[in-house]
C-alpha cells in the first residue's frame, strides 16, 4: 500500500489532541500503520510508574493518565522476527531502531490565528524556497515529523525488499512511534521507557522533534516552581500601612535573573555557547493582589528554570532556593513571613548523548546519503522524550524537519519541502545505522 505523507499529516492535525485528548489521534495512527503492514502495539500511560518518576507529580493516579494512549508500530525486515526468538539470542542480532514522535500539541487560541488551528491549509508559494507550506496546529511540533518517521520506515522497507540496503545477519527492525502527553513530560515515552511495550530491546532511537534538520545529542532540562509571597493589605490611600509584595517580587525575580547570568558564565557546555541565554529562567505567570484600590497583600508567580545537561533538577532548585534565602534575610517582613518556593506540574532532566554514539553518526551519514549539510551536532534549550530513552540506556538523537521556533505559535507553519527531505534523510540514517551494526557484528 503506498504511504500519501502528505494526506497523513493533514488528517493528524485535524485531531485536537490536547493533554488527555490523544486517544483519538492515536487510534488514527494505529488505523494507518496497520493497513500499511506493521504490526502494532498499543499502551496507555502506567500512572504507578510514573508517580515514581522524578518528571511527574508523586499524586498522580488514574485520572490523570486518563486518555494518554500511544501507538507503536513494527517492521521487521530482511529474515528479522517481530520478537525475540525463544532463545532470546534475536535481540543480539536484530538492531532495532525506534523512530518517535508525539501527537499530543499545546492548545490554540482561535482568536490568535488567521485560520482554523485544526483544519490545516495548504501554501502553495509559503516556503522560502516557493514550495508548500502546512499550516495547522502541530503542524511543525510535531504531527510532521510523526509523518517523515512513517515514511522513512516505508521507505527502509521498499530497500530492503529492492535488494538497495545490506543489513546485518539477523535483518532490521524499525519501530514507528507516535506517543501521547511529551508537552506534559512525556507520559507516553516515559511509560515506554520504564515498560517495555515490545517483545524485544531496542538498540537507538532517532526523535522527529523541528530541529531544522540538524542532529541535536543535548537537550536541556526545566525546574518548575512556583513562589507564594504574603504581604498586608492597606487602603491605597494610606499604602504606607500596608506591606506590598510587588517590591518583594521584583527584588526576589531580580535575583533570580541574576542567577540566570552567573549560571550561564559558570555553566560551561560546548553544545551551548551558541546560545544568548543557555540557561533561560522565565517567570511565566503573576498573580496579585485583589483591587485596584488596595496594596496587593497576596502574590503567585510561576517560574520555569533551565537545567544545563549534566545537572539535575535538585541541584538547580537548592541554588535557587539559596538565592532566595538572601533575599529573605535582607527583608524583615519576609525574614518574619517567609515565601513558599515548591515545584508543580511536570520537571524535566538534561539529557545528552555522546556524538561518536552510532546512532548519531548515522544521522549525520544519513544527511550526507540525502543530499544534504551535515551540521556539527548541537544542543538544544527545550526538553524532548529524547531523555526518557537515553535514561533507559537507548543512545537516542534529535532529528527532524522544520523550527522549533514555530512550536506553540499562532499559525504554525512548516516547509512541505523539508518534510520531504526529513523523511529521506531519517530513512538513510536508518539504513545507516544497520549497515554499522552489521560492520560491528561481523567484526565480531
Amino acid at each position: 500500500m503506498d504511504f500519501d505523507m502528505r494526506a497523513f499529516a493533514a488528517d493528524l492535525c485535524r485531531f485536537a489532541s490536547t493533554a488527555g485528548e490523544e486517544a483519538a489521534a492515536t487510534d488514527f495512527v494505529e488505523g494507518r500503520l496497520d493497513d500499511l503492514g506493521f504490526e502494532t502495539y498499543v499502551w496507555d500511560a502506567d500512572p504507578d510508574r510514573l508517580a515514581d518518576h522524578p518528571s511527574f507529580p508523586d499524586d498522580l493516579d488514574a485520572s490523570d493518565v486518563t486518555g494518554r494512549r500511544s501507538v507503536g508500530g513494527v517492521l521487521a525486515l530482511g529474515g528479522a522476527s517481530a520478537a525475540d526468538d525463544e532463545t532470546g539470542d534475536s535481540a543480539n542480532e536484530t538492531p532495532t531502531v525506534v523512530l518517535n514522535g508525539h501527537i499530543d500539541v499545546v492548545p490554540a487560541e482561535p482568536a490568535e490565528w488567521s485560520s482554523d488551528p485544526f483544519e490545516p491549509e495548504w501554501d502553495d508559494a509559503g516556503a522560502d524556497d516557493g514550495g508548500e507550506t502546512l499550516t495547522a496546529r502541530g503542524a511543525a511540533d510535531m504531527k510532521s515529523g510523526v509523518a517523515a518517521c512513517v515514511g522513512a520506515a516505508v521507505d527502509v522497507r521498499e530497500s530492503v525488499a529492492a535488494g538497495d540496503l545490506d543489513l546485518p545477519p539477523g535483518g532490521l527492525r524499525v519501530v514507528v512511534e507516535a506517543v501521547a502527553g511529551e508537552e506534559d513530560g512525556g507520559y507516553g515515552a516515559a511509560t515506554a521507557a520504564l515498560s517495555n511495550p515490545y517483545p524485544f530491546e531496542r538498540d537507538a532511537a532517532i526523535v522527529a522533534e523541528p530541529t531544522e534538520l540538524r542532529p541535536v545529542v543535548a537537550t536541556e532540562g526545566s525546574l518548575m516552581a512556583r513562589l507564594e509571597l504574603s504581604g498586608r493589605s492597606a487602603h491605597a490611600a494610606t499604602r504606607w500601612r500596608g506591606e506590598d509584595v510587588l517590591p518583594r517580587f521584583e527584588a526576589i525575580r531580580g535575583a533570580f535573573m541574576d542567577l540566570e547570568t552567573e549560571r550561564g558564565e559558570a555553566v560551561d557546555h560546548p553544545l551551548y555557547a551558541e546560545f544568548p541565554v543557555p540557561w533561560p529562567v522565565v517567570c511565566g505567570t503573576v498573580e496579585a493582589g485583589s483591587w485596584a484600590s488596595t496594596v496587593p497583600a497576596t502574590l503567585t508567580a510561576e517560574f520555569r528554570i533551565g537545567v544545563a545537561p549534566g545537572e539535575t533538577v535538585d541541584e538547580v532548585e537548592a541554588a535557587f532556593r539559596e538565592r532566595l534565602a538572601d533575599v529573605v534575610a535582607e527583608d524583615p517582613w519576609l525574614r518574619e513571613h517567609p515565601p513558599s518556593f515548591e515545584r508543580f506540574s511536570v520537571q524535566f532532566e538534561g539529557s545528552e548523548v555522546a556524538v561518536d554514539e552510532p546512532i548519531v553518526e548515522a544521522a549525520r551519514a544519513g544527511l550526507v546519503d540525502a543530499g544534504l549539510p551535515n551540521p556539527e551536532p548541537t544542543g538544544a534549550t527545550y526538553g524532548a522524550d529524547s531523555r526518557h530513552y537515553v535514561a533507559a540506556g537507548i543512545p537516542t538523537v534529535l532529528l527532524g524537519p522544520g523550527t522549533i521556533t514555530e512550536a506553540h505559535y499562532p499559525d504554525e507553519t512548516i516547509a512541505w519541502g523539508e518534510v520531504e527531505r526529513g523523511r529521506a534523510a531519517i530513512a538513510a540514517a536508518v539504513g545507516q545505522f544497520a549497515e554499522r551494526y552489521g560492520d560491528s557484528s561481523a567484526a565480531k
